[in-house]
């Protein structure tokens, strides 16, 4: 059971490397648009690995950080 906790910053560590790297050279963002898109995947992956794993409770602050991060994927990349 000592692996599975571990997988889980692996994972994200292994998405969000090959995400940026193409992201900034092939699809042309920016570095705060790459940024934004690191929270979200992150944001992603931690909610249910925390509420199914690690049995927190599912809070009302999780939808209003999820609101928030909508948000700032609209300001970010309303200009794009």
């Amino acid at each position: 059971m000592t692996t599975l906790p571990m997988l889980n910053p692996t994972l994200q560590t292994a998405l969000l490397l090959t995400a940026n790297r193409i992201g900034y050279q092939q699809a042309g963002l920016s570095a705060a648009q790459l940024k934004i898109v690191q929270e979200l995947l992150t944001l992603s992956v931690f909610v249910p690995f925390a509420v199914f794993y690690l049995r927190e409770p599912l809070k009302l602050d999780y939808l209003w950080a999820a609101l928030c991060m909508v948000g700032a994927v609209y300001f970010i990349f309303r200009s794009a």
